[in-house]
């Protein structure tokens, strides 16, 4: 199946295709590397974005996956507190090597690490949110329920 999207794109779509959920990967001109140039791209609220970060835990290495509304800061406390360990950013090289995708366009889904995401309570607000589709124009639609099925994440309270 290849629509003519970019190989990481097309690796999001192929995997959206197979949770039979009827989800599209769309690639935007300009980019939707942040979570604001998201949503004026879609034209949809900033906190409607599922932005993907990746921390890596500092005692045994670890990555952990994050999702979170666009419109949140990240409580880095809250999350020792959950995963039981001190975390840090990474570089893009860490995030590429475990995700296989490049920061600004990391997907929700298309790896696995040992734990499951932790998914910001407060996208599940929104009929519809937008997660980038592995590059730094490429996002799809979904809603919370879809998010939780696919990444089979925990909902947490996790902003600042």
């Amino acid at each position: 199946m290849d629509n003519g999207l970019k190989s990481s794109a097309q690796r999001i779509q192929n995997i959206l295709h197979e949770h039979k959920l009827g989800i599209k990967v769309i690639e935007f001109k300009e980019t939707t590397r942040t979570s604001q140039e998201a949503a004026a791209a879609i034209g949809c609220e900033v906190g409607q974005i599922a932005k993907t970060l990746i921390f890596r835990c500092r005692t045994t290495g670890k990555p952990i996956c994050i999702i979170a509304s666009g419109k949140n800061r990240v409580d880095e406390k809250k999350i020792v507190q959950i995963v039981g360990e001190e975390i840090e950013k990474p570089d893009a090289e860490y995030v590429l090597k475990h995700t296989s995708f490049a920061i600004g366009g990391v997907p929700p889904i298309g790896y696995e690490f040992e734990k499951k995401p932790l998914i910001d309570e407060d996208l599940m607000q929104y009929s519809e949110i937008w997660a980038a589709a592995g590059t730094p124009n490429s996002v799809f639609r979904l809603s919370p329920g879809d998010l939780l099925q696919i990444t089979q994440g925990k909902i947490v309270d996790i902003k600042k």
